[in-house]
């Protein structure tokens, strides 16, 4: 279950949009898990689901840091870009690794900052393939 739920946030963080069901739900359930664990405004997360840029909320950051960590993407502050590249299809990698690897770790002030100026860096790199979970 762990490597099809990464599989299935590395296809959203790279803006695969054809899931099946069982990778729509891990994916909610990914979700429905980290806004449990760190309280996000819910309405934040659908204006950046209609389009708008990440915004500097610090239940935001850190909601952003849950689900890379569940995803394996993040770990002690680091972002493995190995493992993100790895996880991907070959399609999807020949358009983001590029982007992938120039973004590599953004450093902020704690993890939760580090997750946000990173996923920033993609979204603005490559706002058609960002997709948030």
């Amino acid at each position: 279950m762990i490597s099809s739920l990464v599989h299935v946030l590395t296809l959203l963080a790279a803006g695969v949009l054809a899931l099946d069901e069982e990778q729509a739900e891990l994916a909610r359930m990914v979700r429905e898990n980290c806004v449990d664990e760190i309280g996000v405004d819910e309405g934040l997360l659908a204006k950046v689901d209609d389009g708008a840029d990440l915004m500097p909320d610090p239940k935001l950051k850190c909601y952003l840091k849950c689900t890379m960590e569940m995803a394996g993407m993040i770990s002690d502050g680091v972002v493995d870009v190995e493992a993100v590249l790895g996880l991907l299809p070959d399609d999807v990698k020949l358009r983001t690794t590029d982007i992938v690897r120039a973004c590599d770790t953004q450093k902020g002030a704690d993890d939760c900052d580090t997750a946000f100026l990173t996923q920033t860096c993609w979204q603005q790199a490559n706002r058609a393939d960002y997709i948030f979970i």
